[in-house]
């Protein structure tokens, strides 16, 4: 799709005075500085299991060139329902409601070719002229680095957001993922801490951990920055599996080395989002 585009997104997202974040009480955003960490699976996960735990949850995906939120979830196909000139969000279980930018291309093959104002605009109609309901949390999941998608979000939701920041342990990751910490600051946006990704390789032989690549590399970013280290999720064929079948990894493998790392770092945002830490210049 190209900014052609956009008049059809318009035409079915129109503006309305009234946001739709009015009864979203904490926004989560999902950063990272590196691509291909696992981002995406990060804040699938992470807005399952806040959802498992009881808070009324939304997840928006504002990767716009590559939405895999959809697949990842199991609602590829979907296209929101329109209430009042708002968009619904499609409904999951455990009441999470999802948005994506992924249900409203024409065709799962699609580019889009916009270039940064149209992105702006686009990620502030999903963010704004949804529906969202009253909302405990909601889980933003960007495109990797710093550029117009991550700024455009931290904007929009300003003092109601906090990142997490996914880095997997090599030393290359970890450079371009330290910038998303100066990003925050600059940006004056707490940040709940550092999700270290990738880290180690669970054997689903003999359940063990083995640390086939380097690991530690989020937890002494964590140190170094003084930012919260939430954890190390370990390599699971499993994870990527059941990305590619739509089932969220907690729900199916949940007594697994990795989906117990997830749930810990569930537990580090929950505490989070009852005690909101402070941002630091």
């Amino acid at each position: 799709m190209n900014e052609n585009g956009l008049r059809d997104l318009n035409d079915e997202i129109k503006k309305k005075p009234v946001t739709g974040l009015d009864k979203v009480k904490a926004v989560v955003v999902v950063l990272s500085g590196k691509g291909g960490v696992g981002k995406s699976t990060v804040a699938a996960n992470l807005a399952a299991g806040l959802a498992m735990e009881g808070r009324r949850t939304g997840l928006l995906d504002v990767d716009v060139h590559g939405p895999s939120i959809p697949r990842l979830l199991k609602l590829a196909g979907n296209r929101p329902d329109m209430a009042e000139n708002m968009l619904v969000p499609v409904d999951w279980h455990w009441n999470l409601g999802v948005m994506s930018i992924g249900f409203l291309l024409p065709g799962a093959d699609d580019a889009v070719i916009w270039r940064g104002p149209a992105k702006a605009g686009v990620i502030q109609q999903l963010a704004e002229q949804v529906a969202w309901g009253e909302r405990d949390v909601l889980v933003v999941d960007c495109p990797p680095g710093t550029g117009d998608e991550p700024l455009s979000v931290l904007q929009i939701f300003g003092d109601k957001a906090m990142a997490v920041i996914v880095t997997s342990p090599q030393d290359v990751a970890v450079d371009d993922v330290r910038r998303s910490i100066t990003f925050c600051r600059q940006l004056s946006t707490p940040i709940c801490g550092i999700v270290e990704n990738l880290s180690g390789f669970a054997c689903p032989s003999c359940g063990a951990v083995h640390d086939i690549f380097s690991t530690g590399g989020g937890e002494k970013l964590a140190a170094e920055a003084n930012v919260p280290f939430l954890g190390r999720i370990p390599i699971d064929p499993e994870v990527a599996r059941s990305g590619d079948d739509g089932d969220v990894f907690l729900a199916v493998a949940g007594k697994s080395p990795s989906a117990q790392a997830f749930k810990g770092v569930i537990a580090h945002v929950l505490a989070a989002l009852d005690n909101p830490p402070a941002a630091k210049g």
